[in-house]
């Protein structure tokens, strides 16, 4: 059956992924985003993008500056109250393993309020967490640069393709609501130093130096608490093949 999806944050690295997948199984996609003419924290454009849409895929994600909770409250206040008056059938909702357990990290606690705010919605839903990217690495290695040298945090990871998250994403859209839907991982555990050490190898970096983060955050990357659980559907492509990918 062809679905009519809209996808929040259509334009970023797993809202693409899940607009390309959607269209490629046939289904009528609406981006979601300022630069197709939506602003998701104040509504604008919402109303009118929102016409005739049976799903709603929320890949948004925040930007430097922004507080992560008041960003993704605004953003599925705006989805679901005008999920609503459209007729919106189910929303499905990216979040992060591991989330409730680092709830102190800004990010993980803005995606915390932003599952608590699905919850509330009325509207029916699929929490899909899932790990970090392949280019979480990447990342790290670019925040982690002080002067020529480069740091990466000893942290667990089980990271993930993101072009397997969109799949995900528009298969779950395909289906019934689950309201949580089981975790979505790589095929393995990684070290995050490993990881970034790997890409900068790849990329023609120096080298990277490990730091331990305190706090609960530091504590949970260390303990396994933003790994999978025993039931977590698990992706396909490693990290090794990733950065292999890079060429």
């Amino acid at each position: 059956m062809t679905l009519r999806i809209a996808v929040a944050g259509g334009t970023g690295q797993a809202g693409s992924e899940a607009v390309r997948v959607a269209r490629e199984r046939g289904h009528d996609v609406v981006v979601l985003a300022r630069s197709a003419g939506v602003d998701l924290v104040t509504g604008r454009g919402a109303r009118d993008a929102l016409v005739g849409v049976d799903v709603v895929i929320d890949a948004s994600g925040v930007s430097p500056g922004d507080d992560p909770t008041a960003f993704h409250q605004a953003v599925t206040r705006t989805l679901t109250e005008t999920g609503k008056d459209a007729g919106i059938r189910h929303l499905v909702v990216l979040s992060i393993v591991g989330c409730d357990r680092a709830a102190g990290y800004p990010l993980y606690a803005g995606k915390v309020a932003q599952e608590q705010a699905t919850q509330a919605s009325g509207i029916p839903f699929t929490i899909a967490r899932t790990t970090q990217f392949h280019e979480f690495a990447t990342l790290i290695w670019r925040m982690g640069k002080r002067g020529p040298l480069h740091f990466a945090p000893r942290m667990r990871s089980q990271p993930v393709a993101v072009r397997e998250v969109g799949e995900h994403l528009v298969h779950l859209a395909e289906g019934e609501p689950l309201q949580r839907a089981p975790e979505f991982a790589g095929p393995r555990e990684e070290s995050v130093l490993d990881m970034v050490r790997a890409y900068a190898k790849a990329a023609g970096g120096g080298p990277v130096l490990p730091v331990r983060m305190g706090g609960e955050f530091g504590r949970a990357q260390r303990d396994g608490s933003l790994l999978p659980g025993p039931h977590a559907k698990l992706g396909h492509q490693t990290y090794a093949e990733w950065i292999s990918a890079l060429g």
